[in-house]
């Protein structure tokens, strides 16, 4: 997608982002430094490290992951269009956990120098960067109830219903089907299950003839019955800022 301004940027066109002012967009204009096409398995933030850069996802799908000390990896949560990241090193001086392209990535780029004049010069739009942050915060405490309150069916269905929403809302897939390139072993890592019981219970809900997801489709045929299954009500995204 070359020559992507703020202002033509495909994700404005989703209702899923609040929209710009006229001074939010040419501000962005001069927030924005380029863009950064990423290959898939690449290390986009890297745990401890110091990036210079912050980023917006424009294009395509990640994970967030801690190394634990016996090496293993463990994934937070995922990465979508619409996604700012970065935000940790901005404002904590080094990254808490790594962020992998699990697709080929499109980032819109900014200089992490230029967050003290967002804050400065532009309130409105560092009250959205806290905005995004609290969402961030909530999706972890939703997920951790989840873990909590939920059985290994209800977290996946919960999961899958979260993840086809996201995708749906920024124009990705059609119909009932959208894309989805995570690993089974990314989803049990991300809601505390073994890879055996979230193959048996992806399963278990193809059988049910709720949820498909295979070749790196997820279908889900019948929305509400899983949504009612992961005691969650599908009433659509709330809407967020875009950076």
């Amino acid at each position: 997608m070359p020559g992507i301004t703020c202002k033509t940027c495909p994700l404005r066109k989703h209702n899923l982002f609040t929209p710009f002012s006229e001074d939010e967009l040419a501000f962005m204009g001069t927030f924005k430094t380029g863009e950064l096409r990423v290959d898939r398995g690449s290390t986009i933030l890297l745990e401890g490290s110091s990036s210079p850069q912050l980023f917006t996802v424009l294009d395509g799908m990640g994970t967030r992951y801690k190394t634990l000390e016996s090496g293993r990896r463990q994934v937070i949560n995922f990465v979508f269009p619409g996604d700012f990241v970065g935000l940790q090193a901005g404002m904590m001086g080094e990254m808490k956990h790594s962020v992998e392209a699990t697709t080929d990535m499109t980032l819109c780029v900014f200089r992490r120098d230029d967050l003290w004049r967002l804050f400065s010069h532009h309130p409105e739009r560092a009250y959205d960067l806290t905005w995004i942050a609290a969402v961030e915060e909530h999706f972890l405490g939703e997920t951790i109830a989840s873990l909590g309150q939920r059985d290994a069916m209800q977290r996946i269905a919960w999961a899958l219903v979260r993840i086809f929403e996201r995708l749906k809302a920024t124009g990705y897939g059609k119909g009932d089907t959208v894309p989805v390139h995570f690993r089974q072993q990314d989803l049990a890592d991300a809601l505390g299950l073994s890879l055996v019981h979230t193959n048996k219970t992806l399963q278990a809900l193809k059988a049910k003839g709720l949820a498909t997801w295979r070749d790196g489709k997820l279908q889900l045929r019948k929305l509400a019955e899983l949504a009612e299954l992961a005691l969650i009500d599908p009433e659509g995204l709330q809407q967020r800022p875009l950076m």
